[in-house]
């Protein structure tokens, strides 16, 4: 745990009481502060007093009277589309709002940092999409290193529910818009932006405020080193402002498909090959192409984000080589889950909407694609051009008979259920093929969340591998 510094003695309010916050709540505590509690949710006020929380009614007209800040959970609204009532009232009295992010950075920094010999550093990781996967990666490159590292944040433990952190060590942390745009301190050593696709717009009132959320991570966190994706004209914005110019090494652009190669430091990967660039020579190069943990154009941008973060962390490419191969992937994203008779099951239960299927679709040549669910606005529409790896499609969930009216000449079968569709698509697959679960859907229709559609998945597919 890492105590919170800054509030003994005081009153400090918090705003749900989900994992974030009752880490917050016990971090609080720890540094001697006085936590009052409240949650909308019954059930969530109930497990706090079940952990020996004590609850204060923050509804109440006087529920503020000596509160030195509130503290709130990512997930509750603060400006956009409207203010929760409790944080509306925070901001009517002048009392600070803040989040446990800004909190870590706050009060990770401890006394006995003077007597180490290399401080802990921390690496925040941000953008649309690949967060989870870069943040991963970075992780798992430097305990392959045999470098002290943990992960938090959206990912992983709360971020203050890590150990203290030791000698030397990393800590990698997964941030979402959400956190980013709330956090009153954000101090990364390291900050990394993958991508940026339109994403939790009415929570941002549109695509600007959603940018600026994740923008704060980089102008108002000062970062030593910034990993910038430059593939949307976002990621090129903020380098251009984060640079002195195109020949400063403070910066590292990043991209999956365009050279890089007239900047201080950049790390690309075209045609499946990753190459780092600095001051005008190349000095690194990576075949990804036979790494299974990392298959298709959007992983290999999450390989050079992380490859580009441990080296600015000062690991060598050959470390970071040996670590990508020996990498297996997260669960329900691009995940490997079963081989037999050289048909290969991928599990990406995580693309929940277009753009994520996208991806998926163009990182494999020849797909049986299981997809449907809770349909979003224009369904797969936007997804023909990317239909001509796709041998067949399996459709389930409510959405299946409206992904049929939109899926021009590629054939399809309507399966309804994910024991149908990856019975079907299985009987069908030929060597080389790839069974893909990639839903471009949510999964609300018949699960509570995309990680039990994937595990349905693995388990059926395991089922007819046995």
């Amino acid at each position: 745990m890492i105590p919170v510094i800054g509030y003994k003695g005081a009153k400090v309010a918090v705003l749900g009481l989900g994992r974030s916050g009752l880490a917050t709540a016990k971090a609080l505590r720890a540094g001697g502060a006085e936590p009052l509690l409240w949650d909308d949710s019954a059930e969530a006020r109930a497990a706090a007093e079940a952990e020996g929380l004590s609850l204060t009614d923050l509804t109440r007209n006087a529920a503020f009277e000596g509160v030195a800040a509130l503290i709130t959970s990512p997930g509750i609204p603060h400006l956009y589309p409207h203010a929760h009532p409790v944080i509306a009232r925070a901001l009517e009295l002048g009392v600070p709002v803040d989040n446990d992010i800004g909190l870590f950075f706050q009060s990770w920094a401890r006394p006995e940092w003077d007597n180490f010999e290399t401080p802990p550093r921390a690496v925040a990781v941000t953008g649309s999409n690949g967060k989870s996967t870069t943040t991963a990666l970075i992780h798992h490159i430097l305990q392959a290193a045999g470098k002290p590292s943990q992960m938090a944040g959206n990912i992983g433990k709360g971020v203050l529910s890590i150990d203290p952190p030791e000698d030397g060590e990393v800590v990698v942390l997964e941030l979402s818009s959400y956190q980013t745009e709330l956090a009153r301190a954000l101090t990364p050593d390291v900050a990394v932006f993958t991508n940026l696709s339109p994403d939790h717009l009415d929570r941002h009132n549109g695509p600007g405020g959603y940018f600026a959320a994740k923008r704060r991570l980089f102008a108002e966190g000062g970062p030593d080193r910034a990993v910038i994706g430059v593939d949307e004209i976002e990621g090129r914005f903020l380098a251009g402002q984060m640079a002195q110019g195109p020949s400063d090494d403070r910066v590292i652009r990043i991209s999956s498909g365009q050279k890089l190669e007239g900047f201080g430091w950049s790390v690309f990967a075209r045609k499946g090959f990753l190459a780092e660039w600095r001051k005008g020579k190349q000095v690194a190069s990576i075949d990804l192409r036979s790494i299974k943990g990392l298959p298709g154009a959007h992983n290999h941008q999450n390989a050079c984000a992380a490859y580009a973060a441990t080296r600015a962390l000062g690991l060598a490419p050959k470390l970071i080589e040996e670590a990508l191969h020996s990498f297996a992937g997260l669960p329900h994203r691009s995940q490997l889950v079963g081989e037999k008779a050289g048909v290969r099951f991928i599990n990406d239960s995580k693309a929940t909407n277009v753009d994520s299927a996208a991806k998926a679709l163009q990182a494999f040549p020849k797909i049986r694609w299981i997809a449907g669910g809770m349909g979003k606005e224009g369904g797969i529409a936007a997804l023909a051009p990317h239909l001509g790896s796709v041998v067949k499609a399996y459709l389930i969930g409510h959405s299946a008979p409206d992904f049929a009216l939109q899926l021009g000449q590629t054939p399809y079968e309507i399966c309804e259920t994910m024991e149908r569709a990856t019975a079907r698509a299985a009987e069908d697959a030929q060597v080389g093929e790839v069974v893909l679960l990639a839903p471009a859907a949510a999964s609300f229709d018949q699960y509570p969340n995309f990680e039990k559609r994937g595990e349905d998945f693995t388990a059926r597919v395991a089922a007819l591998l046995a």
